[in-house]
């Protein structure tokens, strides 16, 4: 199989490490070129699963630093499930600024590199490591609150003409400063804190949707997350879950434009036994004919990063289409995957960009 799309990763974690296991899976149990359990698009084009070359690692854990990528996603504190392992993608991860990607109590789980640069000097290895591994698309995985290191890394992938992802909910080119910045460079983007294929927010989307479309008042709603991953650990942190909370309830919210309603989403709490296991209580409460009150409750169990990896497969694939068709700046495509894209459009209406723009 012929890998055609260089893709490096920010931070080494839960969610790289299930999408790296399902590259191996599907490849190794010769599913590429056949009908692929599990992925929403089996071909973008010319591109299949298959065609995801893993170049590059950028982490500060110095327990995967120096390590074959193969072989740093199964170390401390990662914890995603391990249902396939291999050998592809020997290439060595490296370090990067600490910047503010975590919170202090990560500091204690998490052993930090100590290497001493300046911002400028860090950029120029960045961008120089992009360059000379002649990477398509960086994929942002960097946790929550992530302000710093997540303008960090935009710059270096504009600077090294490198499509950017950004799974995370720190608002880049959904702001007018960013998203002028890549259409000037020419360069494509999606964004922003990726959507799960299955997962609490696209759930929560279909109730609220099915509710207001059904003719019917929602008076309030919430959704609840707990979960035993570093991403939960991260976010025991209040003031680090703004930008979050943002995202995930505008994802459900801006389905009902006529009215407002209380709602209140979010993580709720950082169970460690859980490991990489997530579990979402979701409660609508709405008015039917004659004002009459009807509620429903809803849990969800999931494995939490492999729920969002094969919907980075996806993404992963349209950015480099986008960079084949020459396209820059925003991708309609965008609502499709993410909770804070720049336009958001009810899930048909998005999916049918996705088919349209692949068309």
């Amino acid at each position: 199989m012929s890998k055609e799309i260089n893709v490096a990763f920010i931070w080494l974690g839960n969610c790289a490490s299930s999408l790296i296991q399902g590259i191996w899976y599907y490849e190794e149990n010769h599913l590429i070129e056949t009908k692929i359990p599990g992925l929403i698009t089996d071909r973008i084009w010319k591109y299949t699963i298959g065609s995801i070359n893993i170049v590059s690692a950028i982490d500060v854990n110095i327990e995967k630093i120096g390590l074959p990528i193969s072989q740093a996603i199964f170390q401390h504190p990662n914890c995603a499930k391990i249902f396939h392992q291999g050998n592809l993608f020997s290439e060595l991860v490296i370090p990067w600024p600490v910047l503010d990607w975590i919170s202090e109590r990560m500091k204690w789980t998490i052993k930090l590199h100590d290497i001493t640069k300046s911002i400028l000097e860090w950029e120029e290895y960045i961008v120089n490591e992009l360059i000379s591994k002649k990477v398509d698309v960086l994929v942002s995985y960097l946790p929550v609150w992530s302000k710093e290191a997540s303008k960090f890394y935009a710059n270096c992938a504009l600077k090294a003409k490198v499509a950017f992802a950004n799974a995370m909910p720190e608002f880049i080119c959904s702001t007018s400063d960013w998203s002028e910045r890549f259409l000037k460079a020419g360069v494509p983007c999606a964004w922003d804190d990726i959507k799960s294929q299955i997962g609490a927010t696209i759930i929560h989307r279909a109730l609220v949707d099915l509710i207001h479309k059904r003719g019917q008042i929602i008076d309030n709603t919430f959704q609840l997350n707990v979960g035993g991953n570093t991403d939960f650990e991260n976010m025991l942190d209040e003031e680090r879950l703004i930008s979050k909370r943002i995202s995930k309830t505008e994802a459900v919210t801006s389905l009902v434009a006529d009215y407002d309603f209380p709602t209140r989403i979010g993580p709720s709490d950082y169970v460690p036994h859980l490991n990489d296991n997530k579990i979402c209580y979701i409660n609508v409460i709405w008015k039917q004919f004659w004002g009459v009150q009807f509620s429903i409750d809803v849990k969800l169990s999931v494995e939490d990063s492999p729920n969002s990896a094969w919907v980075m497969v996806d993404v992963i694939r349209l950015l480099k289409l986008a960079k084949d068709k020459g396209l820059g700046w925003y991708q309609e495509f965008s609502s499709y995957y993410f909770k804070h894209p720049m336009y958001q459009f009810d899930d048909h209406h998005a999916l049918n960009i996705v088919k349209d723009f692949i068309a």
